[in-house]
């Protein structure tokens, strides 16, 4: 195809009249071409997308581009911040001649420009606004993927929860959970975990044993509350929409968990949110870094529903962006969703990698690129994108140079991200963690019940006993009105009445059986 007819089709295919994110500029034999801009309108960013691409090749970087623009439009963006890169977008950015004359060359204006950011760490262990979940809002499913648990101990799981459920044990942290486990394999508690019928007392060992590691790698911070409101994710600070970053420290120490994490976000919103059909714009984009991870070891009913979250979650008014290395690392059931593409360079140095090169050239519409050639050479900065026009069809696959983000392109220093988080009114609402009464708690006042109400079943009887002897010692024994018996005492007690009261409300479920917030 001529040169002229290239530049021609990406105008006219990219020639949206509603308001759209800039990505670039098409890239003619490796001149930019600044008339032929590439663009995703906004109103397409419910539709999903995937940036994927080797190491050092530029995803961080076009999910910060996209993020800024985002942000500019009032949209609200979360993103994980694997390696602290992102920080830097809460600061204006910093010009040279070598940036101003690349953004010249694809007829960008840039301006540093700095957004509204909020900063997260999970359970606090990091510089951000601690992000905590209840065990039983994280659901069994989410959690039998953290704890590596295959089908018949996932299915266990459930019905531990399910029991916990029915019987008013709210499940809020580890120990709580482990609690149930120990109280079900425990002498008192047999008879419970015979009326469970598929959980056997050797799998529920293979959990407890799983909890115990599991807590063991530091996991307790995760889990308590206050639990974290995915509504405070929605926000708009001075017109603009806000920025949540979680941060990932020792994210190759405990993988599940993160990824995992960034499930129950996306499950918790899809949850809360209402019905909105298709909108001008999203009320949130969610960007899923190291994608690969989420599916890694996953069961199919754990596929499963991430599958239908996507599905559904776009109503709602939520953008999913999964970014990853290669679309391979995506399940077609959740791939063949994901209306936009922004694929950086692949390499293909072994044969693996040929492999995956190959499956992601199968993943794009038809075009007069060499697709295998072409995604080996593409720069740093640069990508083959499609995108899902207007009117919900593929655009022409255009090899793009991509704009540079206006925000700062390292991460912002320590002192400012920790000023930030002190000037947050999350911080507040979050930083102090609560420990009420739970599972734990309620399990223990009833073996103290229990305790006390045999306690006082021996006093009754030496009571018995002792009256009796009394009756025979005496002609005429006088009618003694009865005291209230130590049995009345422990049943008139505030633990006792709690737990008898919230027996029998069981909490209803939903996808990955995560419970909705009370």
């Amino acid at each position: 195809m001529a040169e002229s007819d290239v530049v021609e089709t990406v105008k006219q295919g990219y020639a949206f009249e509603e308001a759209a994110l800039e990505l670039g500029a098409l890239l003619v034999d490796g001149e930019p071409k600044p008339e032929a801009a590439v663009r995703i309108p906004l109103g397409m960013m419910n539709r999903h997308g995937l940036v994927a691409g080797a190491t050092g090749t530029g995803k961080t970087k076009t999910l910060q581009l996209m993020a800024e623009q985002l942000s500019a439009a009032g949209v609200a963006v979360f993103a994980a911040d694997i390696k602290g890169d992102l920080s830097g977008i809460s600061q204006p950015g910093e010009g040279n001649d070598k940036l101003l004359a690349r953004t010249k060359s694809i007829g960008q204006d840039w301006t540093a420009t700095g957004f509204p950011t909020e900063f997260y760490a999970l359970g606090g262990q990091g510089t951000g606004i601690p992000i905590r979940a209840t065990i039983t809002s994280f659901g069994p499913v989410l959690l039998s993927k953290v704890l590596g648990l295959n089908d018949v101990q996932e299915s266990s799981l459930g019905l531990i929860f399910h029991y916990a459920d029915k019987a008013g044990l709210t499940l809020l942290d580890i120990k709580d959970l482990r609690s149930v486990i120990q109280h079900l394999t425990s002498d008192e508690g047999k008879d419970d975990l015979k009326e469970l019928g598929g959980l056997s007392a050797a799998t529920a060992g293979v959990i407890l044993r799983s909890l115990i590691g599991f807590a063991d790698q530091g996991a307790e911070a995760f889990f308590g509350e206050p639990e974290f409101d995915t509504a405070d994710l929605l926000q708009q600070r001075d017109g603009k929409g806000l920025i949540s970053l979680l941060e990932l420290p020792n994210l190759q120490d405990r993988p599940a968990l993160f990824s995992t994490f960034l499930m129950w976000l996306l499950a918790d919103l899809f949850h809360d949110l209402p019905e909105v059909g298709d909108v001008d714009k999203p009320k949130l984009v969610f960007f899923f870094d190291e994608a690969h991870l989420l599916f890694n070891d996953a069961s199919k009913a754990f596929l499963d529903a991430i599958a239908q979250t996507v599905r559904l979650i776009r109503s709602k008014g939520v953008g999913v962006f999964f970014v990853t290395q290669t679309p391979k690392d995506v399940p077609d059931d959740v791939l063949a969703q994901l209306g936009s593409r922004v694929q950086h360079q692949l390499r293909a140095h072994t044969p693996n990698d040929a492999k995956a090169l190959k499956a992601t050239v199968s993943t794009f519409p038809s075009s007069s690129y060499d697709l295998g050639e072409v995604l080996t050479q593409l720069g740093i900065g640069e990508a083959i994108v499609t995108v899902m026009n207007e009117k919900g069809a593929p655009t022409p696959v255009a090899w793009t140079r991509l704009r540079a983000p206006q925000s700062l392109m390292a991460p912002a220093s320590a002192e400012q991200q920790t000023a930030s988080v002190q000037a947050s009114p999350n911080n507040a609402k979050y930083s102090q963690a609560v420990d009420r009464e739970s599972a734990y708690e309620m399990l223990a006042a009833k073996v103290q019940a229990g305790a006390a109400q045999a306690e006082a079943e021996k006093q009754a009887q030496e009571q018995a006993k002792q009256q009796q002897q009394e009756q025979r010692q005496e002609s005429r024994p006088r009618a003694q009105k009865p005291g209230k018996s130590v049995v009345e005492e422990v049943i008139g007690s505030s633990a006792f009445k709690q737990f008898a009261r919230s027996a029998g409300r069981e909490i209803v479920r939903g996808l990955f059986g995560s419970a909705r917030r009370r």
